[in-house]
């Protein structure tokens, strides 16, 4: 009971300390995923299409934002426009134990890395700055993400 109430306690700091940009949630019932901003309304959506062998987005109206494609022989998660043109692409540094993003002209964008003590994924700039942070939320069972 004393770890639910401060885990309550815990979470409602987290959240008026920090501001938090959006949530995401997994959606069983329509098997997706569900993105909110701040006030708790639908942004858009993530579905995986097993045909074709990517995830898209979508906005809320349903209309196609992204794809993701898996590119096996680079080792790399490749992320393309509605139109299919490559926007940038992601790859884990195993070396340095964090997920590198790069834009379409191969400019690093930003870092994630997991951080055990927080137990979190602080996210970090092209030049080191950590911008914010994904968390977990067990309370409300979905990916929190808080922007500093």
């Amino acid at each position: 009971m004393k770890h639910l109430i401060f885990s309550a306690i815990l979470t409602l700091f987290s959240i008026v300390a920090y501001c938090q940009t959006t949530s995401q949630k997994y959606n069983s019932l329509l098997q997706r995923t569900e993105f909110y901003d701040s006030y708790g309304r639908l942004t858009g959506y993530a579905k995986e299409n097993t045909l074709l062998n990517q995830i898209e987005y979508y906005d809320e109206y349903g209309r196609l934002l992204k794809t993701q494609k898996q590119n096996n022989l680079l080792n790399r998660t490749e992320t393309y426009d509605s139109y299919g043109r490559q926007q940038g692409y992601s790859t884990d540094n195993n070396l340095l134990n964090q997920r590198e993003t790069y834009n379409s002209s191969g400019q690093q964008e930003y870092v994630k890395k997991w951080n055990s003590l927080l137990e979190r994924y602080d996210i970090f700039d092209n030049y080191g700055r950590q911008i914010g942070y994904n968390k977990y939320n067990n309370l409300l069972q979905k990916w929190e993400f808080y922007k500093y």
